[in-house]
């Protein structure tokens, strides 16, 4: 893979089930420039924070049975974002591999740690008060998360450091989320193949 050229960076991934479809087009070398349109509206709000402080260019669709519930639309998006994430790096010549950020919103502030190692792990010590956050079932963020990690071979850990308001709390999840992806899956140039005494990830 050639690192250097932006393209080899770029993913589309489409997704459909009985229950969903979903699509994700993303660039990991862009500008924070996009949005999603998931039907569900606090998840958009969401996702749009880690398309931002990602520097992620990306758009990401997605049509469900939100009549039910927000469990499979949210869960749905989280593994096709992680896909689109894997694809993009390929066999991640060149990536740093890891990423982290400590974010505040408010009174809220979230430790996440993302590894690209190709071993899924989820750790999340978060627990919302809250059944919604909107129209997005809180307890479905834990699980877009789990998502992602599984389907992006990325171990994620999130560690809520403090928080109160719940909105704060996911926003800052989600901010952190972008920054530390954005660190994980930027080029470095210290880096000849891929950053593991394995040499494959």
């Amino acid at each position: 893979m050639n690192v250097n050229e932006n393209d080899a960076r770029r993913a589309f991934v489409e997704r459909r089930t009985n229950e969903t479809e979903v699509s994700v087009r993303l660039c990991l070398d862009g500008k924070g420039e996009g949005h999603a349109e998931t039907g569900i509206k606090f998840l958009d709000h969401m996702l749009d924070q880690t398309i931002k402080h990602g520097y992620l260019d990306a758009e990401v669709r997605a049509a469900g049975d939100i009549t039910v519930d927000s469990h499979h639309t949210a869960e749905d998006v989280g593994i096709t974002f992680g896909m689109a994430v894997a694809q993009a790096l390929g066999d991640k010549a060149g990536s740093a591999r890891y990423g982290h950020s400590v974010t505040p919103m408010d009174e809220a502030l979230c430790l996440c740690a993302l590894d690209f190692s190709g071993r899924p792990h989820l750790s999340f010590d978060y627990g919302f008060a809250v059944p919604k956050l909107g129209d997005l079932d809180a307890e479905m963020i834990r699980e877009f998360f789990g998502a992602f990690s599984a389907h992006a071979g990325c171990c994620v850990h999130i560690r809520m450091l403090s928080g109160g308001n719940a909105h704060h709390v996911a926003e800052s999840m989600f901010k952190a989320f972008g920054r530390a992806l954005a660190e994980a899956v930027a080029i470095d140039s210290k880096t000849d193949g891929v950053r593991s005494t394995k040499g494959v990830l």
